[in-house]
């Protein structure tokens, strides 16, 4: 919550507790300790501004009624040094609390003070937090869950930053492992039969089979010609694999790049294996006693350490029994590892090596079973599983005319995330992908995305804005500029829609902090919209440009607070913020 606020509450409970104590002091209540209880705000603005359960939570401990116990409080309450006007009981004997119309006038201040810095808190205390996200394969175009997952990951990173963590964005690449051989193997097959004819070596079925394939080869040829055609298979292989990889990793960030989205680190997973950090990290399962050897590949007890997890967590045998439970090899016959043991060595990195606080990761749902082993692997190697979390993510189902959409008009394949950036506006995209809980599926309409209407989410936040400069401009134009406002200038804002409107905006800090709480920037969309509505009734409700020049004044201040925040969240989710539209 912004500093006022928590000042505010702060100063409600202090008096609170005075109120209690002179009651015990009076011989009203017993010497007892007091539990917690909770200062909130009321859903019904019918009661009060904040509402307590202070009387009910003590019910026991005093061993009286409620409703005595909240007018014993009341009667000794004093709110003469806080921002509260009045208390009033209701029911069973809850205490509501109504603000002095002066506080109303200190929000709009501090807005206006802050200016790009409210809704800026230190709830996070600087606590590190890598936030990865999209980490799509290098092997081919990203797609619409890497388009959702972009901007969900991107968001949340900026809502946490906000709430005062120290936020870095990090795409891992497989570069390494059995998906690059197969990538080298379909380039290899691509690149011979220009060659030889498309019938002369056949593309397995579980190989790539996309265009990209075949355009990385061509280009590959018009460098190279024929020149490896009688080259080993794994020269071959290996050229067109350094050819093409690299490649399709600066498209990757290009397209990234275009989405607006700016990573702080490009982790390679090739740098797991060659800088030791995975053979490492599976001699300290060995030496934990965490595998072991068997047809000639080398096994992590997941069974084993996973089901202790969950026995610890409660869970009885037998819910862990119908899990059923298995192993999981980290060195396959080959000699390779697998994708499981990189991720273990990855997440080590994280936690351990680079120190972070808190990894988050950003997953698509069909990982879901991959969650608890991974935790369960980073408690076994020493790190606390609990300090990785990962938010599974849902489909995306694009939608056109009420019918689904699956491929390009353009290409005629799947719909990436390039196909969409040239389609639809990066706004709308960037803002319609948060306006959903990652949790949730979700439907994209591809015709409200272009739609210039107040039934486009991003448009009609983006017009409340530009309206504001609209009337700033008009109001200039006619000699009348904004000035600073004295507090009894600010009381003079008591319409109900001037009231409903600022503690809309008293309480962007509060959202904030439990958008990045639960990982759900979703939160901060429809703050946004919610704002856009709130605006539009007072503009409509209250005449800006009035006779009265100190209420035009007030008026002008609470405009230039709501065009702050709704700027504020506009940059902080990388979506431009229009002056006219």
């Amino acid at each position: 919550m912004s500093v006022l606020v928590k000042q505010t509450v702060k100063e409600l409970r202090t008096a609170i507790m005075e109120a209690a104590g002179r009651a015990v002091a009076d011989g009203v209540f017993p010497e007892a300790p007091l539990t917690d209880f909770i200062i909130e705000v009321p859903a019904n603005k019918d009661n009060g501004d904040y509402s307590s359960n202070c009387a009910m939570a003590w019910a026991r401990c005093l061993k009286s009624a409620p409703r005595k116990i909240a007018e014993s409080i009341a009667e000794r309450l004093d709110l003469s040094d806080t921002f509260f006007d009045r208390c009033e009981i209701a029911g069973p004997g809850f205490m509501n609390f109504y603000l002095k119309e002066s506080f109303n006038a200190c929000i709009i201040q501090d807005i206006l003070e802050k200016g790009e810095n409210y809704g800026r808190s230190d709830y996070g205390m600087g606590k590190k937090i890598n936030i990865e996200f999209v980490s799509a394969n290098p092997t081919g175009p990203m797609h619409m869950g890497n388009a959702r997952g972009g901007a969900l990951g991107d968001c949340l990173a900026s809502v946490m930053d906000f709430a005062g963590y120290d936020v870095s964005r990090e795409f891992y690449v497989n570069d390494a492992g059995n998906q690059i051989e197969k990538f080298g193997l379909s380039l290899d097959i691509r690149y011979q039969q220009l060659y030889k004819g498309a019938d002369a070596v056949e593309l397995p079925e579980d190989s790539y089979h996309g265009e990209d394939i075949i355009t990385r080869a061509k280009e590959f040829a018009e460098i190279h010609g024929d020149k490896y055609i009688d080259a080993t298979e794994a020269e071959r292989r290996k050229a067109l694999i350094d050819y093409a990889l690299p490649k399709n990793i600066a498209a990757m960030k290009d397209n990234l790049t275009k989405y607006r989205i700016e990573y702080d680190t490009w982790f390679l997973e090739s740098t797991l294996h060659n800088g030791g950090e995975l053979a490492e990290t599976l001699e300290i399962m060995k030496s934990k006693g965490l595998t072991y050897e068997k047809d000639g590949a080398l096994w992590y007890k997941n069974k084993e350490v996973l089901g202790a997890r969950l026995e610890k967590e409660g869970k009885t045998p037998e819910e862990i029994e119908k899990l059923e439970l298995k192993d999981e090899v980290l060195i396959r016959t080959n000699g390779n590892p697998t994708y499981f043991a990189a991720d273990i060595a990855y997440h080590r990195n994280k936690l351990q090596i680079r120190g972070f606080d808190r990894a988050i990761n950003i997953w698509g749902a069909d990982h879901h079973g991959h969650v608890a082993r991974m935790k369960g692997a980073l408690d076994a190697i020493g790190c606390n599983g609990d300090d990785l979390d990962i938010i599974l993510m849902q489909l995306v189902r694009l939608t056109s005319n009420g019918e689904v959409v699956r491929m390009s008009k353009r290409s005629g394949k799947a719909i990436t995330l390039v196909d969409l950036l040239e389609e639809i506006p990066i706004d709308a995209v960037r803002f319609l992908f948060n306006m959903r809980e990652p949790g949730s599926q979700m439907e994209f309409d591809l015709d409200l995305a272009v739609e210039q209407s107040s039934q486009n989410p991003v448009y009609y936040c983006q017009y409340a804005h530009a309206r504001i400069c609209s009337i700033l401009k008009k109001l200039e134009s006619e000699g009348k500029q904004s000035r600073e406002c004295t507090i009894p200038e600010l009381v003079l804002l008591s319409a109900p829609e001037e009231k409903e409107l600022i503690r809309h905006l008293a309480s962007l800090t509060d959202e904030i902090v439990i958008s990045a709480k639960n990982y759900d920037p979703a939160k901060i969309t429809r703050y946004a919209v919610d704002l856009a509505t709130l605006f539009h009734k007072f503009y409509n409700a209250c005449r800006v440009n009035c006779d009265d020049e100190a209420l035009m004044q007030a008026r002008l201040s609470l405009c230039l607070c709501v065009k702050n925040v709704l700027r504020n969240i506009l940059t902080m989710f990388s979506i431009t913020v229009p002056e006219s539209m």
